[in-house]
């Protein structure tokens, strides 16, 4: 059994423009927290937070959707937001977050998905749906992707996993802010805080950088190279939505319009004035460009 910690309720409590119930799914013993808003028999949207935020990151994006008759699941990364927290960083892998999401559409019963993924939500969410693609429509990817180890890291990440790695200090909203252009006010500073009471709580918010295959002998590295190879044949739309101003991700759309059979002939977007949380910077923008990307692939009028 895991041993984890479970952020108490009320650190919940009135955070700013989040007040979606609460579901729980059990995944491997631990509890599993989800936004699930809009009708059940709507089509269903996944949306994939990374690294250190919650589903929190898409409270401006949810309601659009949801308006538009899609089934939004958004669901916390186990180690962050209500999801339970173990305790060990040695208890997060990246294979053990792609089985964790794996076990997690399977248990809601999942199909016909269109993603949308972010940071490491796209590490983890490309993989599953690589592995798994009878349950998936589409995918749109925002500033994220898929490594290998044999590509080069930009400086700005190099220095991010240091810091994350060494530093006494671990500030999660202020590592937000530090990845958007707006300002954030204090309540939704506040928000981004609260899954992380203390620092106790934080061990998988530490470990994920640590967790990126930077190296060609990384152990997540043959099951992404082999996940590649299946986007090489991917033949349902995918589109990319990146923005102009992550020093980490920018031009990290290429590969993938490059490589994805889906990818061509699809209206990829660059998402102006947006930083590494493009969600939170342009979230009403970006639930317009997936609605108009679902619309196209059915027909329907965006």
């Amino acid at each position: 059994m895991t041993a984890c910690l479970r952020t108490p309720d009320s650190r919940f409590e009135n955070l700013p423009d989040y007040d979606f119930k609460p579901h729980y799914a059990d995944i491997d013993g631990i509890r599993m927290h989800y936004v699930d808003e809009g009708p059940s028999d709507g089509s269903t949207i996944l949306l994939l937070h990374g690294e250190p935020s919650w589903s929190y990151l898409y409270r401006h994006m949810i309601p659009h959707l949801r308006d538009a008759g899609h089934r939004v699941i958004a669901p916390d990364l186990i180690g962050f937001g209500k999801s339970d927290k173990p305790i060990r960083k040695s208890d997060y892998s990246y294979a053990g977050h792609v089985a964790w999401m794996r076990s997690f559409i399977e248990t809601l019963g999942l199909t016909g998905i269109t993603l949308f993924c972010q940071d490491w939500g796209s590490l983890i969410g490309l993989r599953v749906a690589a592995e798994n693609e009878e349950r998936f429509a589409r995918i749109m990817l925002g500033n994220g992707g898929m490594p290998t180890g044999d590509e080069d890291f930009p400086k700005a990440f190099m220095v991010w996993r240091a810091f994350a790695r060494f530093s006494p200090w671990f500030p999660i909203g202020r590592i937000l802010q530090s990845g958007t252009v707006k300002r954030l006010n204090v309540g939704e500073l506040a928000a981004y805080d609260a899954p992380f009471p203390s620092s106790k709580y934080k061990a998988g918010a530490r470990a994920f950088p640590m967790l990126v295959p930077t190296e060609p002998d990384n152990p997540a590295s043959e099951a992404n190279r082999v996940a590649w190879k299946k986007f090489a044949e991917w033949n349902k739309p995918f589109l990319t939505t990146f923005s102009n101003r992550d020093p980490i991700t920018r031009g990290g759309d290429l590969p993938w319009q490059e490589t994805v059979p889906g990818a061509k002939d699809q209206d990829h977007t660059i998402i102006r004035n947006a930083g590494h949380f493009l969600q939170e910077d342009k979230g009403e923008e970006l639930a317009e460009v997936l609605k108009r990307f679902i619309a196209r692939g059915t027909g329907a009028c965006p």
